[in-house]
C-alpha cells in the first residue's frame, strides 16, 4: 500500500503562520483566529461568528482561549456584522476550543451549547444529534462526529459549509485522542460528513477548504487505512512498545508531534484487537 496523496498539497492555501486574524468566509460566517498558535492547533484556534446578515444576530462557535485580545477581536467581528451574540456553540470540550465558553456566554448573555453539561454548563443546553438550531436568522444543523473525541459535534450550515472542529483539519490529519477517542467512530463521523455532501469545510485549526472538501475526506479515511497498514507491517517484524510504532511510522515527523501520534496509535491498536489482528499492550504483537 503506498501513502495517499493529500489534495490540498495543490490548493496554494496559506503558509503556516500566514493566516489572517479575521476574514469573512461567506455571508454567513465571518473566522476569528485565536493568539494560541502551537504544533497541535496550528495558526491556533478558529473561532466562528456566524449569522444571517441583517439579523442583528449572531452565534459564536468554538470560542477557544479565554484571552482578553481574541475576546475584543470576536466583538470587533460582531460589532462589523451589526450582531449581538445570542448563543455559544462549542464542537467538543477541549480547552482551546471551550476554555472561554461559559465566561463569554456570561460575558454577553448567551446561552453556551455543546454536547456535554460540563461544557454547556448549569444553565446551558446539552445538544443532541440531529438537531435543527434555529439562531441567528438562520438553521444550523447539529451532526454527531465522534472519534476525536466522544461528544464532538460538527455543525452544518444552510450554505452547505460544515464547521467541523478538530474532526477535520485545514492542514494534516487529526488526532484520535486516547482512551476516549474511538477510530471506528470516528471512520463513521468521517462517512457522515461526507455524506452531507459540504460545500466547505470551516476547520477548528488551519484554513478552510472550499475547493473539494469530499477529496479530503476522502484523504482522511486512506490516510487511516494507510496508518494502520503501516503499524501491521512493523508489527510484522516482531512485537513492538508503541513507542516503538511511533518512532518507526513517524520518523520524518517532528519528535514534538509524536506524543499525538501515540494517541492516535493506541486508539488504533484498541480497534485491529477488537478485530483480532493484534494482540497484546506493551510490547504489541500480530495476532
Amino acid at each position: 500500500m503506498t501513502a495517499p496523496v493529500d489534495p490540498r498539497a495543490t490548493w496554494g492555501l496559506p503558509a503556516p503562520g500566514q493566516m489572517a486574524r479575521t476574514v469573512e468566509l461567506d455571508p454567513l460566517v465571518t473566522r476569528v483566529l485565536a493568539p494560541n498558535p502551537s504544533p497541535m492547533s496550528l495558526d491556533g484556534t478558529n473561532t466562528y461568528v456566524v449569522g444571517a446578515p441583517g439579523s442583528g444576530r449572531a452565534v459564536v462557535v468554538d470560542p477557544g482561549p479565554d484571552d482578553a485580545a481574541h475576546l475584543a477581536a470576536v466583538e470587533a467581528a460582531l460589532a462589523a456584522r451589526g450582531a449581538q451574540c445570542v448563543a455559544v456553540l462549542v464542537t467538543h470540550h477541549h480547552e482551546d476550543h471551550a476554555e472561554a465558553a461559559l465566561p463569554w456566554g456570561a460575558h454577553f448573555g448567551a446561552e453556551v451549547a455543546a454536547g456535554r453539561a460540563v461544557v454547556a454548563g448549569p444553565r446551558g443546553r446539552v445538544l443532541e444529534p440531529g438537531e435543527r438550531l434555529n439562531l441567528a436568522g438562520t438553521t444550523i444543523g447539529v451532526v454527531p462526529t465522534p472519534g476525536h473525541t466522544k461528544d464532538h459535534l460538527a455543525f452544518r450550515l444552510e450554505s452547505g459549509a460544515v464547521l467541523v472542529g478538530d474532526h477535520v483539519l485545514g492542514r494534516g490529519t487529526s488526532v484520535v485522542t486516547y482512551p476516549e477517542g474511538d477510530v471506528l467512530a470516528y471512520l463513521e463521523s468521517l462517512r457522515r460528513v461526507h455524506d452531507l455532501g459540504p460545500a466547505a469545510l470551516y476547520c477548528g485549526h488551519g484554513p478552510e477548504l472550499t475547493e473539494d472538501p469530499g477529496a479530503v475526506l476522502d484523504f482522511y479515511l486512506a490516510h487511516r487505512a494507510y496508518r494502520e497498514h503501516q503499524l501491521l507491517e512493523v508489527l510484522g517484524q516482531g512485537p513492538a512498545t508503541v513507542d516503538e510504532l511511533v518512532a518507526t511510522v513517524y520518523a520524518a515527523y517532528p519528535q514534538q508531534v509524536w506524543p499525538a501520534a501515540a494517541q492516535s496509535t493506541r486508539a488504533t491498536l484498541d480497534k485491529l484487537r477488537a478485530e483480532g489482528r493484534v494482540e497484546g499492550t506493551e510490547p504489541v504483537r500480530l495476532a
